[in-house]
């Protein structure tokens, strides 16, 4: 599910198998739980995981931000690292959780995503951030230059030295 997706919303209530939003490259998916491989090769986007992963989690993810819900601390060995690092949530992040999770809810009648909803303050601090680390280096620079005032030549430019490192 979401193999591919280039844009547009996934809402599913409930785990589903192996490789969900492989090559994601836009769409925003939020699922309850899912198997082996998730967010493979995935480019764009952002996905929010409520539940359990399986392993291999983003192996060769270099693009888009997956969150996953880990209130037992296990999610950590379930990461391939290679081009992933685990970080902590910043106030956008949050807002872009509750108000995901909230669209989740209204949309599929989620009992998993209302608990969660239900002890926000609690449960916030136990979700996990997945981001490629190449990918957080161009938006520093995309923020960087948007900052300084350059042209979208300059930032695309300086994008792409960043890119070739």
């Amino acid at each position: 599910i979401g193999y591919g997706a280039t844009g547009g919303e996934i809402f599913l209530r409930g785990i589903v198998g192996e490789r969900f939003c492989v090559r994601n490259s836009g769409a925003t998916a939020v699922v309850e739980g899912l198997g082996d491989h998730g967010c493979e090769y995935m480019t764009g986007g952002r996905v929010v995981v409520l539940g359990a992963t399986g392993r291999n989690f983003a192996a060769g993810m270099s693009g888009g931000i997956a969150y996953v819900h880990d209130p037992f601390d296990v999610f950590a060995t379930k990461v391939n690292y290679e081009m992933v690092e685990l970080e902590a949530l910043d106030a956008s992040d949050m807002e872009f959780l509750r108000s995901t999770i909230e669209r989740h809810v209204a949309e599929t009648d989620s009992a998993v995503g209302s608990r969660v909803l239900a002890e926000w303050n609690t449960e916030v601090a136990k979700f996990r951030k997945v981001m490629p680390r190449d990918f957080k280096r161009v938006l520093a620079v995309m923020d960087e230059a948007r900052a300084a005032g350059r042209s979208e030549q300059e930032t695309l430019d300086r994008v792409m030295e960043v890119a070739r490192g």
